[in-house]
């Protein structure tokens, strides 16, 4: 259940309030809030006299939930807009890993192309072999900082663990939490205990209800500005890195008030599909795309099968506005 108290309801009080009633408090605006289990369906009586207005909810995506927020969600990123009623579809591209300022300076040049606004490069790697790229670290958080002053970008990438999560919320426009760090919750906390925009992956073998509930751990902190993005999940298929969840995204849309960022790269695997999965991307009026791009992909230190050259990249790119004008929307 979340329950709205009273205006009159000063900070102590809300605290008291919100231990005596096991419930997670946090302030929204000027308003405190409180979220208990949605096993709680009756406003309790003790709470009567404090409460502006209470909601019973059906399951432990609450704050999440169309039945609490039935408009989408507005988040600002820079000088952009997505969700809302803004119609945007944001398209997020860049390399896997930063490995260089000469691969990542070609890869701004890339956005300025087509005055697109988000770059995207890991610096935190986590992989699932210890002897592969780690990633650059903090020098290469240092670089991505150096192409936002001088391009003007809104910067995303990863945290990995917790010994460099604030590090990254320092530094980043947009925070990552990648597929597995979705479930630490460690990560979850602290980057609801900022402004800035997450990102946050599903677990390839996480069910929607997981996925969104990790994200009830960043809201019930205070943080309005969350998204989810899908990047495919673990089936039976072997032929595939992994299934790209479409039929999620719809309940996704249908059933939450987040915006929702599309990931083909990574759930495919390979470059050959990437157009077509971006093309079906668009298509379901997302507000964000991710799409790994890297100046020479058979280079790359980490995913160089997914990344799509510039050349792949450009022609993609030309298809995918008429699918977005036919739907009403406008890629960014």
């Amino acid at each position: 259940m979340i329950i709205h108290l009273k205006a009159s309801v000063n900070a102590s009080q809300a605290k008291d309030l919100a231990q005596s009633h096991a419930a997670i408090l946090f302030k929204q605006e000027d308003q405190h809030i409180l979220v208990t289990s949605s096993k709680v369906k009756e406003l309790p009586q003790l709470l009567t006299d404090f409460t502006d207005a209470f909601f019973p909810m059906e399951s432990d995506i609450q704050l999440a939930s169309r039945n609490y927020q039935k408009t989408l969600r507005e988040i600002q990123i820079g000088n952009q807009v997505i969700g809302g009623n803004s119609n945007h579809t944001m398209m997020i591209t860049g390399p896997c890993s930063i490995e260089s300022w000469e691969q990542i300076k070609a890869s701004a040049e890339l956005l300025r192309e087509y005055n697109l606004k988000t770059l995207r490069a890991g610096c935190f790697k986590p992989r699932t072999s210890p002897y592969t790229f780690q990633g650059l670290g903090a020098k290469g958080l240092e670089m991505l900082v150096k192409i936002r002053e001088e391009y003007g970008y809104n910067i995303i990438t990863e945290v990995k663990d917790s010994t460099h999560v604030d590090l990254v919320i320092e530094h980043a426009d947009i925070i990552q939490i990648g597929a597995k760090a979705m479930y630490d919750q460690s990560i979850l906390r602290k980057c609801g205990q900022t402004n800035k925009p997450i990102l946050l992956k599903r677990g390839f073998g996480s069910t929607l209800q997981e996925f969104v509930q990790a994200a009830e751990f960043i809201l019930s902190q205070g943080n309005r500005n969350v998204m989810l993005c899908e990047r495919g999940i673990r089936t039976f298929e072997t032929k595939t890195r992994f299934t790209y969840d479409l039929c999620g995204v719809a309940f996704l849309k249908e059933h939450t008030n987040l915006p929702i960022v599309l990931d083909p790269s990574h759930a495919l695997g390979h470059r050959y599909g990437i157009a077509d999965l971006t093309r079906a991307s668009v298509a379901m009026g997302v507000e964000g795309l991710l799409i790994e791009s890297h100046p020479h992909p058979e280079k790359a230190q980490s995913d160089p099968a997914q990344q799509l050259n510039f050349d792949e990249f450009r022609a993609m790119f030309k298809t995918l506005r008429p699918v977005a004008s036919a739907i009403g929307r406008t890629i960014i």
